[in-house]
């Protein structure tokens, strides 16, 4: 995740200790809890054209039990992973997710809640309050029409603008989440004025990864251009927000280029934050800090990931070993080529100069686009001239 509101407008966040609070990359002895996406069932009311799990009404097969699942739970309360996110489908349509969540705040965990929002009323929002959730996540990629067409039922916007509502009415912390493709980026400044007029917290923009579903919508992603643009547009509005007291968290995710094009924006605009900034994104690490590093992802059937968009990929299962062997005493040769990606990675990536800040972008990207985990990210763009590919002295602070 890149903190536009951080990072461009030079506002502190309270997220911002796990992406800048400490030295994290990977180039440290060790690895670090992770912070974990767990996609309890693959069931969901909706029918997105981008669904990474390619979930739908009746996919719950093989689903972790309540007694497993709480039993995974109290592994990763021994762990003390840093925060866990809890996603689906949609996870509001298992019938012991009230359960489940307060098992793990009980423990300790800090849990979130990803959803598309459609099912939260006063009564949900009162439970997942009283449960101990931390942060609800709803997604949304457009007004009206246009977020009920990609998210494939109809109303679905209204109910999930409900839902926000409802979560705010009983002092959840809220977020906007919204997916950057062909058909949505028209609809950024509208995302901006529903966060800032139903006062959410966070508004969340992801770059798309055509995994699940996603790969039969090639029709999705963005070009360079349109991708330049519209992190331009976001940049914009967080800044505009700011400057008239409307504060939102804004993040960019799934694209650590992000980071060195905020940079080298301060850097045109002649801003003297530039230099603190390039230090931010070094400590963070980047992609040295995502995949197989810093987040891991566990599936509805147990199944672990490097991250939510490896599914085609997994590194052993939590019913037949437990996590922390998985995680972390892994023999996996993917694993473990992503703990020393610096070293595999070729092309374009391994020869620009914001390499160590953006850390190669997304590793299964160009794994599912190239089919080659360690080429290049097909979704950067940076031009060469920017870039520079390391000639010579011309470096970054």
């Amino acid at each position: 995740m890149v903190n536009v509101t951080r990072l461009y407008c030079g506002v502190c966040c309270e997220s911002d200790d796990l992406r800048y609070g400490y030295e994290k990359r990977s180039t440290q002895v060790g690895i670090r809890p992770p912070v974990i996406v767990w996609n309890l069932t693959r069931i969901c009311n909706l029918r997105c054209i981008h669904c990474y799990s390619d979930s739908s009404t009746n996919l719950s097969d093989g689903e972790l039990t309540t007694d497993e699942a709480k039993r995974l739970i109290d592994e990763l309360v021994q762990l003390r992973i840093p925060r866990l996110l809890i996603s689906g489908g949609e996870p509001l349509m298992r019938s012991d997710i009230f359960e489940l969540i307060r098992h793990a705040s009980s423990g300790g965990l800090k849990v979130a809640l990803s959803t598309n929002g459609t099912l939260i009323d006063d009564s949900i929002a009162r439970e997942l309050k009283a449960c101990g959730v931390r942060y609800v996540g709803i997604s949304l990629d457009g007004i009206g029409e246009a977020n009920d067409e990609f998210r494939g039922v109809r109303g679905a916007f209204e109910r999930a603008v409900n839902g926000i509502k409802s979560c705010k009415r009983f002092g959840l912390r809220v977020g906007i989440r919204m997916m950057l493709t062909s058909r949505t980026v028209a609809q950024i400044d509208a995302m901006f004025d529903l966060a800032i007029s139903e006062g959410v917290e966070r508004l969340c923009f992801y770059h798309f990864i055509p995994a699940g579903r996603g790969l039969h919508a090639m029709e999705l992603p963005l070009s360079a251009l349109q991708t330049r643009l519209s992190v331009e547009r976001i940049l914009h509005r967080t800044l505009e927000a700011v400057e008239r007291g409307r504060f939102v968290e804004v993040l960019t995710v799934d694209n650590p280029a992000d980071g060195a094009f905020i940079y080298l924006k301060l850097l045109s605009e002649g801003n003297e934050r530039a230099g603190e900034v390039y230090k931010l994104l070094h400590r963070s690490g980047g992609a040295f800090s995502g995949s197989g590093v810093g987040i891991a992802c566990i599936d509805y059937v147990g199944n672990v990931h490097p991250d939510q968009f490896w599914w085609h990929y997994s590194l052993g299962n939590v019913r037949s070993n437990s996590f922390y062997r998985i995680w972390f005493e892994t023999e996996d040769e993917l694993l473990l080529r992503l703990r020393e990606r610096w070293k595999h990675i070729h092309g374009r990536c391994a020869q620009c100069r914001f390499f160590e800040i953006c850390g190669g972008g997304m590793r299964v990207r160009a794994d599912i686009m190239l089919g080659d985990a360690f080429a290049s990210d097909p979704a950067c763009y940076l031009n060469d001239e920017e870039i520079k590919l390391k000639c010579g002295d011309d470096k970054p602070p």
